[in-house]
């Protein structure tokens, strides 16, 4: 979440103080039996004796068919990709995808029109375009890396069928996100803009573009807005945030899949704040189960920062 539009799209956008203060056995038959035979039962047969016992104490316990979330994070135990192959792919996502197409992108397409500088609304139409292409590689990739019995689950869901995620609307958590995302962003501005008073946040690249047209304008909002937050919700929540979890404490999770969001950006000015950032998000969607609730914080905070960048 940079705000700054260079050949990486995926770079977030970053609030700023100047803009703001405006989750059967198997038995061998035979043909002579003894005289007294033990039959094992199947675990539905057996349910449905134990449903005649009039002790409720006694009866099965798989009988329950309302199961209930286990602390913070409902997020699946099995996950689609095998855990030895999880940063393996993810290298292949960054390597031969991301850099190439998100930082690579624009330098290759005015070598090829050759030109030394783009104009404007080409600029963000070739970013929309590289991003989108991104996008579709990387779904190609994560289904043909999955188990064969996961080569058509949903990305949208992170959790296992027998989790409840009753009373966790990804509605709510995805308000509850944003509200926290816009108070940690507001205040670690303020920190910022205390210790480094005089440091020049003005974007002129950015403002160049949003000033060109409205085509421009447009196609920042659908870049920033729709297909950033889709792509990287899709890596670096549901693909990374989603296996680590699945073998390490949420907490620790967490922070790793957080700070390799940040990094990915290659800002380090800006590595604390998304940083935070990815935590959030990581909360909101380890919350609710649903990757929804996450992409849309993150389409609201790059829609908000969009319209601060807005000329008055």
């Amino acid at each position: 979440m940079k705000r700054r539009l260079t050949d990486s799209k995926v770079k977030g956008l970053v609030l700023h103080p100047s803009m703001i203060l405006s989750l059967t056995p198997v038995v061998a038959s035979s043909s002579l039996r003894p005289y007294s035979v033990f039959h094992p039962l199947s675990s539905s047969t057996t349910c449905r004796r134990l449903r005649s016992i009039p002790f409720p104490s006694l009866r099965c316990s798989c009988l329950s068919s309302k199961p209930t979330p286990h602390g913070f994070s409902v997020l699946a135990s099995e996950i689609p990709w095998e855990d030895k192959n999880v940063w393996t792919t993810f290298a292949l996502y960054m390597f031969c995808l991301h850099i190439p197409l998100s930082f690579g992108g624009l330098s290759i397409l005015a070598r090829t029109l050759h030109t030394p500088l783009l104009h404007p609304q080409t600029q963000v139409l070739s970013l929309v375009l590289l991003q989108l292409l991104e996008l579709s590689l990387t779904l190609f990739l994560l289904r043909t890396t999955a188990k064969p019995q996961f080569k058509s689950f949903n990305f949208l869901k992170g959790t296992n069928n027998n989790v409840s995620t009753q009373g966790r609307n990804w509605v709510v958590g995805s308000a509850l996100g944003f509200g926290t995302l816009v108070a940690f962003i507001f205040l670690t501005s303020l920190v910022a803009h205390q210790l480094f008073p005089s440091q020049d946040v003005h974007n002129s690249e950015l403002d160049k573009i949003i000033e060109s047209g409205e085509v421009s304008r447009i196609g920042c909002f659908v870049l920033y807005c729709v297909v950033a937050p889709i792509l990287e919700e899709i890596v670096y929540r549901r693909f990374l945030l989603s296996s680590l979890a699945s073998r390490m404490e949420l907490r620790k999770a967490l922070v790793i899949s957080s700070g390799v969001f940040a990094a990915s950006h290659f800002s380090g000015e800006d590595f604390v704040q998304l940083f935070g950032i990815g935590c959030v998000l990581g909360g909101c969607y380890s919350w609710s189960g649903n990757l929804a609730s996450s992409v849309v914080v993150h389409s609201l905070y790059n829609a908000l920062t969009l319209l601060l960048a807005l000329p008055s």
